[in-house]
């Protein structure tokens, strides 16, 4: 599927530079600029909070995006790399890139290897470019396109565009000749972000007041209260598929709790959540890999 409007493009030399190629970037680049400004956002940052002194968390800057920073070709955040040269990227792990425009840095991993590399991009003109590119040398045992194929796609981008498909953000990397080299697809999961009231666990419905969870997508932090017990976890986004995620390292304190409480079964919902989907009326589901729903959250503005 081709998109019908792309508005950004890359542009200038340096030894690392992004690109993909989409079905969905299949357009004209504008123009080329030899000057390439940063474009660069400030970021906003804040710890997640324990429910029983917890703010609205305030979502970086760095990581969410808005129909203005579509209109404004803003770069940052997390992107799965799905195509080099049009063709499907295959990996030891899932290959992607981590733009982190408040230290006009990537990170990444190119399928076998860790890559980090600085990176400049001007909105105005579609060019992007990056440098000083540096790699793990680990020797790839898994064949497939990876490794030193996305490391030279990086290096011969100039151009970017980008657009909305559905719910999904596109990015569409060019070479100098405009030939695309790389496409990238974000994994957005910033409906996540906030104080959650746990509603169903299994399908069956919850009404604990002080059962809540406070989840920060951008930290890759959970915290909470199980009812009884005060809880903490990680929480991992699954580049390899969209919205896949995982909650790992869950602890809790060790309050003895009463018998009507459902402290395990939150636990192990969590550790069983595979997918996360949002939902209408401020909720949103956690399902396994079966796809059955393991939890329903509702979001709350209990201070």
């Amino acid at each position: 599927m081709k998109p019908k409007n792309m508005k950004t493009y890359l542009t200038k030399k340096h030894y690392l530079l992004l690109g993909m190629v989409l079905p969905l970037c299949a357009c004209n680049v504008f123009k080329k600029n030899t000057e390439t400004p940063q474009g660069g956002s400030t970021a906003i940052t804040k710890e997640s909070v324990l429910p029983n002194d917890r703010q609205n968390i305030v979502q970086p800057v760095s990581a969410v995006y808005t129909s203005a920073d579509l209109a404004k070709g803003i770069v940052k955040g997390d992107w799965a790399i799905e195509t080099v040269n049009g063709e499907k990227v295959v990996g030891e792990k899932a290959p992607y890139l981590k733009f982190v425009p408040q230290e006009n840095k990537v990170y990444g991993n190119n399928g076998c290897n860790v890559i980090n590399a600085e990176y400049q991009y001007n909105p105005a003109d579609s060019t992007i470019q990056f440098f000083y590119l540096a790699s793990t040398m680990r020797l790839c045992s898994k064949p497939g396109l990876t490794d030193m194929e996305i490391n030279r796609a990086l290096d011969a981008v100039r151009f970017y565009s980008w657009e909305l498909n559905g719910d999904d953000y596109y990015i569409c990397l060019y070479d100098e000749d405009h030939d695309q080299v790389m496409e990238l697809m974000h994994q957005n999961f910033q409906f996540l972000n906030g104080t959650w009231s746990v509603k169903e666990i299994a399908g069956e419905p919850v009404n604990l007041e002080k059962m809540k969870l406070v989840i920060d997508v951008d930290e890759g932090k959970i915290h909470g209260n199980t009812g009884c017990n005060v809880l903490n976890g990680k929480l991992d986004i699954n580049m390899d598929s969209p919205n896949s995620i995982s909650f790992q390292a869950i602890s809790k304190t060790l309050m003895l709790c009463p018998d009507e409480n459902y402290e395990t079964q939150l636990i192990v919902a969590l550790e069983d959540a595979t997918k996360a989907k949002a939902l209408k009326g401020g909720k949103v589901e956690l399902l396994n890999g079966q796809d059955k729903t393991v939890l329903v959250l509702e979001r709350t503005s209990d201070k």
